[in-house]
């Protein structure tokens, strides 16, 4: 069975989309599109700007979401999945392709959700850190025992891979308490706390844009983020999308998820190739 999965948020590259743009009338003008709808141009600052342009949050998560679903689109009739999954921003992504949102619906709550996000990282200062060669449940040990701080698990990547979302002060302790139990817990450069407590005001500002916004049956049943499990309900889908920025992204548990229920191919849609590393680790785990 035929999967396609969207990245999220840390896999933009200056250039990307470029070629797809030249090459694809209908992607053109779904980029033209986006410049209106976002109120800037976005693809000037895809195409021509530089690594620190494309690190803005308000840039990232729409460029990233538009390269996406626009790659989706240039596959035309061979775009037939089976299911679909994105990490994180990735998860509106494969909604949209596969047909739950539409387009420009899903552009606004995607520029939406960065805004949000953007100002929930300024008003509640966090980071994130990789946590490399531990157990699953030695992480969750590790965060409960931080009780002064708020620290919690916001991407189950990979077998071996969690990463940790907080204050620094949190982060700072599990690393702590980690020491000499783990490969390595590995800083991150991100804008915040992603995935966390800390990023509850934006989900209250998403909520609203939520709830506004017409979700259809997807073709094919969409693995979320926050149970990991395939979704065709449109009001269950609401619901998990709402939750999404506050709970860890059960990567490992959904793609595990997926080959279960027959998945045997994977492609991956949008910029770079960090799931499809990630689930060759996955599927080697369990295979």
């Amino acid at each position: 069975m035929k999967s396609f999965v969207f990245p999220g948020q840390g896999s933009q590259f200056p250039g990307m989309g470029k070629d797809l743009f030249e090459s694809n009338a209908s992607v053109k003008e779904m980029f033209l599109k986006a410049n209106d709808v976002l109120g800037f141009d976005i693809c000037d600052i895809m195409f021509n700007g530089t690594e620190e342009d494309l690190k803005q949050t308000k840039v990232t998560q729409p460029a990233v979401f538009l390269l996406s679903v626009a790659m989706a689109k240039a596959m035309g009739d061979e775009f037939k999945p089976d299911m679909v999954a994105g990490h994180s921003l990735g998860e509106f992504s494969a909604l949209t392709a596969a047909g739950s949102i539409e387009f420009e619906a899903a552009l606004k709550l995607v520029a939406k959700r960065a805004f949000a996000m953007q100002t929930a990282c300024e008003q509640n200062p966090g980071t994130m850190a990789a946590v490399i060669g531990g157990a699953n449940e030695l992480v969750e040990e590790a965060c409960a025992s931080v009780k002064e701080a708020t620290v919690v698990p916001a991407n189950y990547n990979s077998p071996g891979q969690v990463v940790i979302s907080g204050t620094a002060e949190g982060v700072t302790k599990v690393g702590e308490y980690l020491q000499g139990k783990v490969k390595g817990v590995v800083a991150l450069a991100v804008g915040g706390a992603f995935h966390s407590p800390l990023m509850e005001s934006a989900r209250a500002e998403l909520a609203k844009a939520i709830e506004s916004t017409e979700f259809k049956t997807p073709i094919c049943p969409v693995y979320q983020n926050v149970d990991a499990k395939p979704h065709t309900d449109p009001a269950e889908i609401k619901a998990n999308l709402l939750s999404q920025l506050t709970s860890p992204v059960r990567w490992t548990q959904t793609v595990q998820n997926m080959i279960q229920d027959g998945a045997n191919e994977f492609q991956e849609l949008g910029p770079g190739n960090v799931l499809t590393k990630l689930i060759k680790r996955i599927q080697k785990s369990i295979g």
